[in-house]
């Protein structure tokens, strides 16, 4: 898979003589859905004895191995399903403080929900609703280029960085998108996120969000590309200006108030706490992380360059997902927010992802720097593996699983129990005898492992801690938890 690039009209779905849509089987495999994926095959597999029409058809020249990904679904997975594919996506339903949503999935605050078109698309591609890209009354002026990123090992984007500002279009033009999109798609939900520089602009924008077809409104107290003149993250970092604000956005409008947090400080709850004395129905988190990316070793800019400088932007992708959730976990705990709908965000590629989010406590998910990198269509895996999901283990509807992981999180590893461990676990069949546990072991660990003479590794219960490490480096997945926690004198 790493091999294949997600074609848009991919080749091989034109040349599947079965009409089975590879390239749409291939991507749920990508974004961890294979269940699903498989789910949706017929039987016989008809790619058993096919001629593979579909690797010649391929952009990459056969590189991609379509039919052996194709009779893994049907042969190896599908066997297993413990459900069928709902017919239905009825518990997917759901709301925000009570206005109803089709699925959890929103299109998070960007670039990616900056147009009508844009809009009309995803929502036509299944997305049940938008936070339309900031709204603003004051000029904005972009620079080029604006994104930069960090890359993983399959050519996927591990980190996103922008110093993109707010929606470019006037407030009359957004006002006019908003009215078109409700009158066709008014089923799906529309929220509208605003920044004020006074309370008289954000009572103002609330206003005109409200009579022009806003289901919501989401206050944006938390860009970190906006700190000038007390925009943006640096009024979320201060509660007494979130309460301000959300109250002067709530003299403007009577429609349900997400105020979005920015995950730039030590603790959140103060300024959702504050937001909620201002009249906040809910909370959105999180916004982008403050960042710097690689410095050019030749030009010491870092990146991107606009005409030799640089700046602090937002940081955000699937390597920020663990700071997400730890602040939805934050909110999610505090009983002083209870009844408020928390938007969760940060990370979400695949519908696992957004499962943790709503494990946390969040109630509806955003997706952004996913989108950019894979189009709306994700919205299809995002769907269809979480309905699974929900099928597969007897849940009736998707609020059931929200909060379920809370009473599992503690503040701090003082809470653990320490008089036990867990040892790993060696699968002799798959290990190829590399030495990568023995050396972490050695140099990060407690140097509880060697490798025999027939190079297998060999583990010193004595030494060994329990720590896992090796399970973690083992390039072949052989190393695993023995499942059996031992006490300890």
């Amino acid at each position: 898979m790493q091999n294949c690039v997600l074609c848009g009209a991919a080749p091989c779905d034109t040349a599947c003589p079965e009409g089975l849509a590879p390239a749409r089987q291939l991507r749920s495999i990508w974004f961890d859905n294979e269940k699903s994926a498989a789910a949706r095959l017929p039987m016989p597999n008809a790619c058993a004895d096919c001629s593979a029409p579909c690797e010649t058809a391929c952009l990459k020249c056969g590189e991609v191995p379509i039919q052996k990904a194709m009779r893994f679904l049907a042969e190896e997975v599908k066997p297993t399903l413990a459900a069928d594919m709902p017919d239905s996506e009825a518990a997917l339903q759901t709301d925000i403080c009570g206005i109803p949503l089709e699925n959890p999935f929103l299109l998070a605050s960007s670039v990616v929900g900056s147009n009508y078109d844009m809009c009309a698309r995803a929502f036509a591609a299944g997305w049940a609703g938008v936070s339309f890209k900031t709204i603003c009354a004051f000029p904005i002026h972009e620079a080029s280029p604006r994104f930069s990123a960090v890359y993983s090992g399959d050519g996927s984007m591990a980190g996103f960085k922008n110093i993109e500002q707010l929606s470019d279009h006037s407030v009359a033009e957004n006002m006019a998108i908003f009215r078109q999109l409700k009158k066709d798609y008014p089923q799906k939900f529309i929220l509208a996120s605003i920044m004020g520089r006074n309370d008289a602009e954000w009572t103002e924008l609330a206003r005109q969000c409200q009579e022009n077809g806003a289901d919501a409104l989401e206050l944006n107290f938390s860009c970190p590309n906006m700190m000038e003149e007390g925009l943006g993250s640096d009024i979320g970092q201060v509660p007494a200006l979130v309460e301000r604000f959300t109250a002067a956005a709530r003299r403007g409008a009577s429609i349900p108030i997400l105020a979005k947090l920015t995950p730039n400080v030590a603790r959140m709850s103060p300024a959702a706490e504050a937001a909620l004395s201002g009249g906040a129905d809910g909370l959105s988190a999180i916004n982008t992380i403050k960042s710097l990316m690689a410095v050019d070793p030749d030009t010491y800019v870092s990146s991107p360059d606009v005409h030799g400088k640089s700046a602090v932007g937002g940081y955000s992708g699937k390597a920020v997902k663990p700071i997400a959730l730890r602040f939805i976990a934050e909110l999610g705990q505090n009983r002083k927010l209870r009844g408020m709908h928390l938007s969760g965000m940060g990370g979400v590629e695949n519908w696992r992802d957004a499962l943790e989010f709503l494990l946390l406590g969040a109630g509806s998910v955003q997706v952004t720097t996913a989108v950019m990198q894979y189009g709306y269509r994700i919205i299809e895996d995002l769907k269809a593996g979480l309905n699974y999901y929900l099928q597969a283990k007897g849940f009736r509807h998707v609020s059931e699983v929200v909060g379920l992981a809370l009473a599992a999180v503690s503040d701090t590893t003082d809470a653990l129990e320490r008089g036990s461990i867990v040892y790993p676990k060696f699968n002799r069949k798959t290990c190829i005898g590399c030495g990568r546990c023995e050396i972490s072991c050695l140099d990060g660990g407690h140097q509880a492992i060697h490798l025999d003479g027939q190079r297998r590794p060999i583990l010193d219960a004595k030494k060994c801690v329990g720590c896992h490490l090796c399970v973690l480096v083992c390039p072949t997945d052989s190393i695993g938890s023995s499942g059996k926690r031992i006490c300890q004198a």
